[in-house]
């Protein structure tokens, strides 16, 4: 069932940037100083990451069985449901207002951080949007989109196929998030509340917004699309849409107890 979900482009834009890394570093390792450059740029990302993510281990609040234990119990299960042998490091930090969530990789540890904005979704009668995204992030870690990352370095800075490879995995991500959490509604409620938040989501009649996203067109439009790595969000939340018959006809009851069909058309 999940290969059926993976987005087709993700694996057309993987090999693409497969082949291309491969190449160059092919290229880069038969000459001295392309492997010191190689050395050199590795460690000094890698510095540069690990004291980043240090400043968030040492600051942010990280989920334990006694930490927010609801909310680390159903990360435990979704960990289960997608296979994920170890349950990743889930720490929330500070966020001034801004609605993200995202997940990274350190010596072989995986990490997700929440920005608190949207883990105070605990607090209200959005905790399964909460867990919508919170499986989204689980679902980078599962397909390997930041442990391959490394691998694909060199084509990830090629103007285009870097951006197009990410925004497909984005997709691949949503769906996987939307069939293992089993509630397409929360799921696209999920994404709306990221375009307009945790106060007025709700409220967003979702037809309209996705009308508004066709008639919006245009060269800067277009480009900023294709500069993103992320699709825009109606495009996500009619991706989702579209899934609705499909999740209900390949329902796994071994993974997913219920899938949530209701989306509205």
């Amino acid at each position: 069932m999940q290969e059926r979900l993976i987005h087709p482009n993700e694996k057309n834009y993987f090999i693409i940037a497969l082949v291309i890394s491969l190449l160059i570093y092919f290229w880069l390792v038969s000459t001295i100083i392309g492997i010191f450059y190689i050395l050199l740029l590795a460690f000094i990302s890698f510095c540069l990451h690990g004291i980043w993510l240090g400043r968030i281990r040492s600051n942010g609040v990280k989920l334990t069985t006694q930490q927010f234990p609801s909310v680390y119990s159903k990360v435990e299960l979704l960990c289960q449901r997608m296979n994920i042998n170890t349950v990743p490091d889930i720490f929330v930090i500070q966020s001034d207002g801004m609605l993200n969530a995202f997940a990274t990789r350190l010596l072989g540890r995986n990490f997700v951080v929440l920005y608190s904005d949207i883990f105070e979704l605990i607090d209200s009668e959005s905790e399964e949007e909460l867990e919508f995204i919170i499986a989204h992030e689980l679902a980078h870690i599962q397909r390997r989109h930041v442990a391959n990352h490394l691998l694909l370095l060199p084509a990830m800075w090629l103007p285009f196929l870097g951006k197009a490879y990410s925004r497909a995995c984005e997709y691949t991500c949503d769906r996987l998030a939307a069939y293992y959490t089993g509630n397409l509604e929360a799921s696209i409620n999920g994404l709306t509340l990221l375009a307009i938040g945790k106060a007025l989501y709700k409220k967003v009649n979702r037809g309209e917004y996705i009308l508004q996203s066709r008639n919006e067109k245009g060269f800067f439009i277009w480009f900023s699309h294709i500069l993103s790595t992320h699709p825009p969000l109606p495009l996500r939340i009619l991706e989702l849409e579209r899934l609705a018959q499909y999740l209900a006809s390949y329902k796994d009851s071994s993974k997913v107890d219920t899938i949530t069909v209701e989306a509205q058309q």
